[in-house]
Parts: C-alpha cells; structure tokens; sequence
C-alpha cells in the first residue's frame, strides 16, 4: 500500500492506494506531510488542489472503497450525486430502490472510506439541514461538511 499526506483547506489529508486505485481518504487532526510518491497519488492530490480552488467539479479517479454490498450500494449512489447539489437520505433510498432504508443509508454514508471523492456530504436532512458528517480522528465533521457544501455553493442550515 502506498500512502501520502497532504495539506488541504480542511486539515492534513491521508489518501490510501493499493493495487492502482485510491481506497482511503482520512481527515488527520495533525500530521507531518508525506509528499505522493506514485503517480496515482500525485494526480489524487493534484485534483483535490484543483477542486479545493474551485476549478473541478468531478473526479476522474481510481476507486476501490471496500464494505458491504450494501454500502457499495449506497456509495455507488452518492456518485450520482452532482457538483452543487444535494439530495435527502430519504431520496438517496429511493434513488437505489431502497425506499425504506432511510437510516441504514445514513449508516452507510458515515462509513464512506473515499469522501469527498465519493459525495458523502451532498446527503441532507429532508428539512434543509446539515444532517451528521463523520470524519473520525477527533474531527469536527459538521464544520467539514459545512466548508464542502460552501465551498460547492450549496447553504445547508446546521
């Protein structure tokens, strides 16, 4: 597994390669950097650059998140999700012919090992507010999530 640390507008950044695709992005509270040494890693760093300034609206990446079918499910369904918009869990349930499985979507939403490069913040309460953002490792999630959907032009409320 290759590894690399890099600084973004919400902290430092852990991207997570094996076997020529990207299976991890973790938010760290504070770390040294570890500049991307394959290719892979470098292009990652180099469109998350580009989308943190606004200049990309859609990865073209490598992705491999490991889970349940469930989740994969789920996952493959936040990829649906367009720049700049968002959709309620409830609608997200739907979307994947899961109408019921409001709550078990919001589960596998927090258990996104790839944000960012797979939407997770684009999924709302149905009530216009921020609903919940797990970024593990101590991190304020709400305030992540906030700064994603800022940053996409979307105002949730908190």
């Amino acid at each position: 597994m290759m590894q690399a640390i890099i600084p973004s507008p919400l902290g430092h950044i852990l991207l997570q390669e094996e076997q020529d695709a990207i299976i991890r992005l973790t938010f760290l509270p504070k770390s040294d950097l570890l500049a991307p040494a394959s290719p892979l890693l470098k292009e990652v760093s180099k469109q998350l650059q580009a989308y943190f300034e606004g200049r990309l609206t859609a990865f073209s990446l490598p992705l491999r998140p490991m889970g349940s079918s469930f989740q994969l499910q789920v996952w493959k369904g936040l990829e649906t999700i367009p720049y700049g918009q968002t959709l309620s869990y409830a609608q997200l349930a739907q979307r994947i012919g899961k109408p019921g499985a409001c709550r078990a979507v919001g589960g596998a939403n927090s258990k996104n090992p790839l944000p960012i490069l797979i939407p997770c913040h684009r999924v709302i309460a149905a009530d216009g507010s921020l609903g919940g953002y797990s970024a593990g490792n101590g991190i304020d999630g709400k305030a992540i999530k906030q700064k994603l959907l800022a940053l996409e032009g979307i105002i949730a409320r908190s």
